[in-house]
């Protein structure tokens, strides 16, 4: 089996950062989701990725290069403009080849992962495996509509009106067969080649169709308070590790990570927690449920629920929470400071909030 990876979406969601950052490199304790993505695929055993990117491939490939760090074999395959995910089946077609595949939204966060499903496809191979989850509003996804045996009758994309409340997620598996299928459908209204159509082709033409419930965490991190979000659900999840320094006037209490070159002086950090690499945190109070990037500063400051991506600064600032703070930005105040909550600063800018 390969592996097909979507990254090449513009993530208008998660503006200002999918200005100056591909959305799928937002980090979620301080990985970006795309890693936490590639981590799944192996944790499946499949060792052959392909990755769709789009104009920002220049940044992802920088970050996860050829897969040799995470056991993979990536194949960087660019897409000119989205055009919808059964087109992203069709650029990869001579990476595919006639090989079944996974392919995997690089933006969604399954954690508990799926390995059980990917069982199940190997065990029954029907043309096609969705994997879906319950949902409370199914009116923004595609819907799927179950015969008694978890075969799929129907496929609805953002119906009006939903006649289940099962939603696709990120992931699917196909055969060889979803090929055929991709090049009998038309564009849909908004100009794109949908999956759920492919799929839907399958299922009219008489292809086993099957879906699994997956009954983990799931996230699509395409907004901002969905990555605070699955940031804190992750963060549950870290042993206790302290490898920086923690001078004799801090404490530290709980799920804690300091990495190597880390400092914490006089300060407080609540866990769960990570403070990453090259960062020095001074006088400060920080989490729980706060990430903070490597090379940062916070000094003199309060972080709570938050994020702080590299490089940021965060000084004088006495109550920041569930917020996220961009790369190399800076946060300070123009007085002693007080409580701000969901602050959202994009990368390399500077806020002064008010006293």
């Amino acid at each position: 089996m390969k592996a097909l990876v979507l990254a090449g979406g513009s993530g208008t969601r998660l503006r200002p950062f999918s200005y100056s950052m591909p959305k799928q490199l937002i980090p979620i304790a301080n990985t970006p989701v795309l890693v936490h993505v590639l981590q799944g695929v192996r944790d499946l055993g499949v060792t052959e990725v392909g990755v769709i990117v789009g104009n920002r491939g220049p940044e992802i490939e920088a970050v996860i290069g050829d897969g040799s760090r995470f056991g993979l074999r990536i194949t960087h395959i660019p897409q000119d403009a989205p055009r919808g995910l059964a087109h992203t089946v069709s650029i990869a077609r001579d990476f595919l080849g006639d090989d079944d595949f996974v392919m995997y939204l690089g933006d969604n966060m399954l954690p508990d992962g799926v390995a059980r499903i990917a069982e199940e496809f190997t065990t029954h191979r029907p043309a096609a495996q969705v994997v879906v989850h319950r949902v409370a509003d199914p009116r923004s996804f595609g819907v799927v509509e179950l015969g008694p045996g978890g075969e799929v009758l129907r496929l609805v994309e953002k119906p009006a009106e939903p006649r289940s409340d099962m939603a696709l997620i990120g992931v699917y598996f196909f055969t060889p067969a979803i090929h055929e299928a991709v090049e009998a459908i038309e564009p849909s209204v908004r100009g794109e080649l949908e999956i759920t159509d492919a799929i839907q082709w399958l299922v009219t033409s008489g292809a086993c169709v099957r879906a699994s419930r997956y009954e983990g965490y799931w996230k699509d991190t395409g907004k901002v308070e969905d990555v605070l979000e699955c940031n804190s659900r992750l963060l549950d999840g870290l042993p206790r590790r302290i490898e920086g320094q923690v001078d004799a006037g801090s404490v530290l209490v709980g799920q804690v990570v300091v990495e190597a070159g880390a400092r914490v002086l006089r300060s407080r950090v609540q866990g769960p927690a990570i403070i990453g690499s090259g960062t020095v945190v001074r006088d400060s109070h920080v989490g729980p449920y706060t990430s903070i990037g490597r090379d940062c500063l916070v000094s003199d400051s309060r972080l709570e629920g938050s994020i702080a991506m590299d490089e940021a600064t965060v000084t004088g600032v006495r109550g920041l929470r569930d917020s996220l703070i961009g790369r190399a930005a800076s946060v300070g105040t123009t007085g002693r400071g007080t409580d701000h909550h969901c602050l959202v600063v994009g990368d390399h800018t500077r806020v002064e909030v008010a006293a």
